[in-house]
C-alpha cells in the first residue's frame, strides 16, 4: 500500500511540475507580447477596427479655348445616420423636426423618416441611409437640419463624398476629351486630353480615418480629414466648341449618308498649330455612330493620293522635274515590271504638265516621275522625305500616336516597285494628324509647327504653366517650291479639271487635295476591295487661317467612295460654317456662304448673342453649343442632356436672371 501511495504521490508531483512549467510559459508569453510585440499586435487590432482611407481630390476642370467646360468634376454626397452616438434627450427632441425637414427636402412623408430614424435607434444601427447622390447645395441644406446641425457625434451625421466626371458637351468630342482611370492595382488607363494632361488635372489625394462598424461597414471618425485632398489644376485646351460642333455634325452626316465604318476630321489653326476641332466617329453594330477610337491620332494607314503633295515637293526640291514639265500618261496605264499602274480616267490624260497631273491626280504621271527620277539613287528620295520629317512621330502628349512607316532601300518589303507605289501613297503609312501637319506647313509658307491641344494650366486665376507654339521645322522646303504647290493646291478646287472642283465656291477660296486609297487590294476578288476617302487642305487659299483633313474609312461602294465625293463635302461644310461664324475677310457675304439648312439657326444665334439680357432668353430651337455659349456668358451653370438642338429649357423665358444660377437644356 505504501508503495502504491508513493507511486501516486510521484505522479502528482510530475503533474504539478508540468502545470507550473506551463503556467510559467504562459506568463512569459504574456510578458513577451506586452513588452516586445505589443505595438505590433496593437496595430493589428487597430487595423481591424480603424483604417485610413484615401480621399480622391476634385479633378481639375478641362476647358475649351474660350473657357467653356469640356469636362468637370461634380461632387455628390451620401447622407447616413449613426443612431448610437446621439443622446436620448437630443433624439427625442429632434426626431420630428428632423423628419419634417427631410420630408420637405426630398419629397417623402415626415412619418416615413420618423419610422426610419426610430427603427435605426431601436436596432442600434450606426449606418442608416438617409439620402444619396445629393449635389452641393442639397448637402449644405441637410447639414443645417435639426439634430444633424450638432455634427458627427452629437448629431449622428455621417457624410460621404464621391466625385463624378461629367462632360457638358455630351458625346461631342468625347473620345478627344477622353478619361483617366486607375484600377485596384494602381495601373492607369489614359485616353485623350484627360489622360494626356492627367498630371495637372489629377490633384493630390487626402486621408480620412474610418472606424469599422457592423456588417463590414466603415464610418468616418470626426468631421475633419487627417490630410486634406488638394484639387487638381484647371486645363485650358485649344478646342473651339463652335468649330468642334460644326466638324462633329458635318462628319456624322456624311458617315450616315455613305454608311461608312468610321471617320475623322481635324481642324487646326495654321500659324499656331492649335487644334480647334478633332472628331472621331465609329459605327456601332446597329448602325449608329459614336466616339469609339481616336482615329485622328492613333490610326496609321496608307494615305493614297493626298501623299502626292509630299512627292511633288520632294521632286521639285531635288530638281527631278518642274511643274511645267510634260509627262506622258499614255492611255491611263503604265506597266512596270509585271505590275500595271492605272489612272481612274479611262483612256488616260495624254501628255500633261506635272501641275495638271497633280490637279487631275494622275497615278501614272506620279509613278513615272518618282520611279524614273530616283531609280538610280532611291536613297536620295527617302532621304529627302526624311529631311521633311515624314518618318517621325509628332511627339504628342496624347498617348497612342500611330507610327509612320517609311521604308528605306534594303529594308524588308522594299522592291523595284516601291518608288512607283510610294509616288501615289502606297507602301507608306501616316496618321491623319501627321498628314495634316504637312499640309499645314505648306499653308504656313513652309514652317511646320507641332499640333497643339494644350494652351494653359491654371489654379483659379493664377497661371501655373503656358504652352506656346513649337516649331518642328522652320522650312520643309524652299519658298519657290512652297509658292508653286500653293498655286496647284488652289487649282485642284478652282480648275474645271481639278478633282476637287465640285467643292468650288465663288464666295470663299479653298485649297487642297483629294485622296482615294484602295484597301484589301491583295485580294483577287474585287468585291472585297474597300476604300479610304480623304481630303486635306486649308482655307482661305490665299491667306490661310485653318487647315483641315477629313478621312472616311470603308464607305458603302454602292453609294460612292471617291475622296472628292465622300470627304470633300465635309471639308467644304466645315469651311463654310467657320466662315459664317467668324468671317475671315471683309468681302465675305455671310448670308451667301451659309448652307440653307443651317441659315436660320446661325442667324438666330447671332441675333440672340448680340443682345444684353436682364431676363432669361429663349434658346429653344437653337444649336446646343450656341445656347451653351450664350448662357455661360451670362454666368449661368449649364447642364446639357442629349445632342443637337435645344428642345426644352428648365428655366422659362423671361425669368429674372438675378434668381438663376443653373439651367438644364434638353437637346434632340
Amino acid at each position: 500500500m505504501a508503495a502504491t501511495d508513493k507511486s501516486i504521490l510521484k505522479r502528482l508531483y510530475i503533474v504539478a511540475a508540468f502545470l507550473v512549467l506551463f503556467a510559467g510559459a504562459v506568463l512569459f508569453k504574456l510578458v513577451s507580447i506586452q513588452l516586445v510585440d505589443g505595438e505590433k499586435y496593437q496595430a493589428m487590432a487597430d487595423t481591424r477596427t480603424e483604417r485610413m482611407f484615401t480621399i480622391q481630390p476634385n479633378r481639375g476642370n478641362l476647358y475649351s479655348d474660350d473657357g467653356s467646360l469640356l469636362a468637370t468634376s461634380v461632387s455628390k454626397y451620401t447622407i447616413r445616420f449613426d443612431a448610437v452616438t446621439v443622446s436620448n434627450e437630443d433624439f427625442k427632441a429632434n426626431v420630428k423636426p428632423l423628419s419634417d425637414a427631410l420630408a420637405k427636402e426630398f419629397g417623402k412623408t415626415s412619418s416615413h423618416y420618423q419610422q426610419l430614424l426610430r427603427k435605426a435607434r431601436e436596432n442600434k444601427n450606426r449606418y442608416t441611409l438617409i439620402a444619396r447622390n445629393l449635389d452641393y447645395s442639397e448637402y449644405m441644406d441637410v447639414k443645417t437640419f435639426p439634430l444633424f446641425n450638432k455634427g458627427a457625434y452629437k448629431g449622428g451625421l455621417i457624410i460621404e463624398q464621391d466625385t463624378k466626371r461629367e462632360h457638358p458637351l455630351g458625346k461631342i468630342a468625347e473620345r478627344s476629351v477622353g478619361y483617366e482611370r486607375v484600377d485596384e492595382n494602381g495601373y492607369y488607363t489614359r485616353v485623350g486630353m484627360e489622360g494626356a494632361f492627367g498630371e495637372y488635372l489629377r490633384g493630390v489625394e487626402g486621408k480620412r480615418l474610418k472606424q469599422k462598424i457592423a456588417k463590414g461597414q466603415w464610418k468616418p471618425l470626426g468631421n475633419d480629414n487627417i490630410v486634406e485632398p488638394k484639387d487638381g489644376y484647371d486645363v485650358y485646351s485649344t478646342i473651339d466648341i463652335n468649330i468642334q460642333d460644326i466638324a462633329h455634325h458635318a462628319l456624322l452626316k456624311q458617315l450616315e449618308l455613305y454608311k461608312a465604318d468610321h471617320g475623322t476630321v481635324i481642324v487646326m489653326e495654321v500659324k499656331t498649330g492649335e487644334v480647334k476641332a478633332i472628331s472621331n466617329l465609329g459605327q456601332t453594330p446597329d448602325g449608329k455612330y459614336y466616339e469609339r477610337l481616336n482615329y485622328a491620332i492613333g490610326e496609321s494607314h496608307e494615305p493614297g493620293s493626298t501623299f502626292k503633295l509630299v512627292n511633288l515637293v520632294a521632286a521639285l526640291e531635288d530638281k527631278v522635274i518642274d511643274t511645267s514639265s510634260v509627262i506622258d500618261t499614255e492611255k491611263g496605264a503604265w506597266k512596270l515590271y509585271r505590275h500595271t499602274i492605272k489612272d481612274t480616267k479611262r483612256g488616260g490624260h495624254g501628255k500633261i504638265t506635272m501641275s495638271t497631273a497633280f490637279e487631275v491626280s494622275s497615278n501614272v504621271a506620279f509613278a513615272k516621275m518618282i520611279h524614273n527620277g530616283y531609280k538610280d539613287n532611291p536613297e536620295k528620295y527617302v532621304n529627302r522625305l526624311m529631311s521633311m520629317g515624314i518618318h517621325k512621330e509628332l511627339g504628342l502628349p496624347v498617348l497612342g500616336e500611330g507610327k509612320p512607316v517609311l521604308r528605306y532601300p534594303g529594308d524588308k518589303g522594299w522592291s523595284g516597285l516601291s518608288l512607283a507605289q510610294m509616288a501615289y501613297g502606297y507602301e507608306v503609312s501616316v496618321t491623319p494628324l501627321q498628314s495634316l501637319a504637312f499640309y499645314n506647313a505648306i499653308a504656313n509658307d513652309g514652317e511646320m509647327v507641332k499640333p497643339r491641344l494644350l494652351k494653359e494650366v491654371k489654379e483659379w486665376n493664377k497661371t501655373i504653366q503656358k504652352f506656346d507654339k513649337k516649331v518642328l521645322n522652320t522650312a520643309i522646303c524652299s519658298q519657290e517650291t512652297v509658292k508653286k504647290v500653293q498655286k496647284i493646291l488652289k487649282n485642284v478646287v478652282e480648275k474645271d479639271h481639278g478633282t476637287g472642283h465640285g467643292m468650288y465656291s465663288k464666295n470663299f477660296s479653298m485649297a487642297g487635295k483629294t485622296g482615294t486609297t484602295q484597301t484589301n487590294y491583295v485580294s483577287k476578288d474585287r468585291s472585297k476591295y474597300e476604300y479610304i476617302s480623304s481630303f486635306a487642305g486649308y482655307f482661305p487659299a490665299d491667306n490661310p487661317k485653318y487647315s483641315c483633313i477629313v478621312v472616311i474609312h470603308k464607305p458603302d461602294k454602292s453609294v460612292g467612295y471617291y475622296g472628292a465625293d465622300v470627304s470633300g463635302p465635309v471639308f467644304k461644310s466645315v469651311a463654310q460654317k467657320v466662315y459664317a461664324t467668324s468671317p475671315l475677310t471683309s468681302e465675305v457675304n455671310v448670308k451667301d456662304v451659309l448652307i440653307a439648312s443651317n441659315e436660320n439657326s446661325h442667324e438666330a444665334y447671332f441675333k440672340t448673342a448680340q443682345q444684353k439680357f436682364s431676363a432669361m432668353p429663349n434658346v429653344q430651337g437653337m444649336c446646343g453649343m450656341d445656347a451653351v455659349a450664350i448662357l455661360e456668358n451670362l454666368g449661368i451653370e449649364v447642364v446639357v442632356k442629349g445632342n443637337g438642338k435645344v428642345k426644352n429649357q428648365s428655366i422659362s423665358k423671361g425669368t429674372d436672371l438675378k434668381s438663376v444660377k443653373k439651367i438644364v437644356l434638353e437637346l434632340i
